[in-house]
């Protein structure tokens, strides 16, 4: 991903969006009404907000320097007004953290992460790379999350299945979440953190393009430079087999992981979305048989409930 494109950088992109988002009332500024010519605060505003030159600001929204100091980076983030995540980000555009990155490892999940999944027993558990490519889940995850694919479809380097694309581009998924809108706008502010994180993958870059092309809710979302932190959020869920259930998606790192997030869902003790993961997991064909999808494929119906036998 070439961060001079067009002659901006990533952090002179951010900069750029971000000061057009804010309205000079934001920050306790005059409104000139009809008169102003640009979108959110001028330039200079921002600039003696920050206390920092009109010159050197502007120098660092054109990407002509990249070097600014952490305090310089402190200031502009109060000046935007960002939250603790979109300040970590603007400090991981900045000059010294690109001089840090180092060529990464390919994903994979190794026997430890493997023991990591299987001591969460049967709560859906579902492993994401750096791209949020989904590298592994155990079988209640897969049920949970795509039942409609094939249970060995992360095996298959060059095509697995990424949240990303499968939110904005993916029927199941959309109907998963009851409101889709906030699960889409978490999805694109993690996406954006990953790529002010790794600005030279070039599958990264080829994802975000192709997200843009074919999602217009993708490419409105993603011009706005919002950046969500991972962490724990919660969602209410719309099953095909268990029906609607409230639940926690907790995103854990993986020790010396480079980036690979374990996603364990959980939900409140005694609720009835407790009650509704435990039939899902009841549901589930015995571990020998893991051939068939389940979800139906076309229909979206509700799949037949067939308990698994157990010896």
């Amino acid at each position: 991903m070439d961060e001079t494109a067009h002659g901006k950088s990533l952090l002179g992109e951010f900069l750029s969006r971000r000061r057009a988002q804010l309205k000079p009332a934001d920050v306790g500024l005059p409104d000139y009404g009809d008169r102003r010519r640009v979108p959110g605060l001028r330039r200079e505003e921002l600039a003696q907000l920050a206390g920092v030159s009109v010159a050197y600001y502007i120098r660092l929204e054109q990407g002509l320097s990249l070097n600014a100091s952490p305090q310089v980076l402190d200031a502009l983030a109060t000046a935007l007004r960002l939250d603790d995540a979109e300040r970590r980000h603007l400090h991981t555009l900045s000059g010294d953290a690109r001089q840090s990155r180092r060529r990464l490892p390919a994903e994979r999940v190794t026997a430890a992460v493997r023991q990591l999944m299987d001591a969460f027993g049967d709560s859906p558990v579902v492993v994401l790379g750096r791209r949020s490519d989904i590298l592994a889940w155990n079988r209640t995850g897969h049920a949970l999350f795509a039942g409609h694919l094939a249970p060995d479809s992360p095996d298959q380097v060059a095509t697995r299945p990424n949240t990303a694309r499968m939110v904005f581009l993916d029927a199941h998924t959309r109907d998963l979440y009851v409101d889709w809108p906030r699960k889409a706008r978490d999805v694109v502010g993690k996406l954006r953190q990953a790529v002010g994180k790794y600005p030279d993958d070039p599958h990264l870059a080829s994802l975000v393009g192709e997200l843009t092309m074919r999602s217009p809710q993708f490419a409105t979302l993603w011009a706005q430079h919002r950046v969500r932190a991972w962490g724990m959020n919660e969602y209410r869920m719309r099953h095909p087999t268990v029906g609607e259930l409230d639940v926690l998606q907790h995103s854990l790192p993986v020790p010396r992981g480079e980036g690979i997030r374990l996603m364990v869902t959980t939900a409140a003790p005694g609720s009835a979305a407790q009650a509704a993961l435990r039939l899902l997991t009841q549901t589930l064909q015995p571990a020998a048989d893991m051939s068939a999808p389940a979800w139906p494929a076309a229909t979206g119906t509700p799949a037949q409930v067939v308990p698994s036998v157990h010896p």
